[in-house]
């Protein structure tokens, strides 16, 4: 008999073992599933972003362009006013 109680609590050890162990690949799973799901968001923003500073490199251009052509009509009609002399 001791020997059928032995297997029993070796049967049980080994159950509760499996069990662990198939919580902790449930648990991973999960984590995986979620981390997924972060970068799939996180990898969203990014192109949004990547979309609106493109944008504004343009936009940015495209003011930097106008301010020289300002600049190069205004300069053509006007004189440098020499600075004023000291006291």
């Amino acid at each position: 008999m001791a020997n059928h109680e032995v297997t029993l609590s070796a049967h049980d050890a080994n159950s509760n073992y499996i069990q662990q162990l198939e919580e902790r690949v449930d648990d991973l799973e999960s984590r995986n599933v979620f981390q997924d799901d972060v970068i799939e968001q996180l990898s969203q923003e990014l192109t949004a972003h990547n979309s609106q500073l493109s944008e504004l490199k343009q936009q940015l251009q495209l003011v930097a362009k106008r301010l020289k052509d300002s600049s190069m009509l205004s300069g053509d009609t006007e004189e440098i006013e020499p600075p004023p002399p000291h006291y």
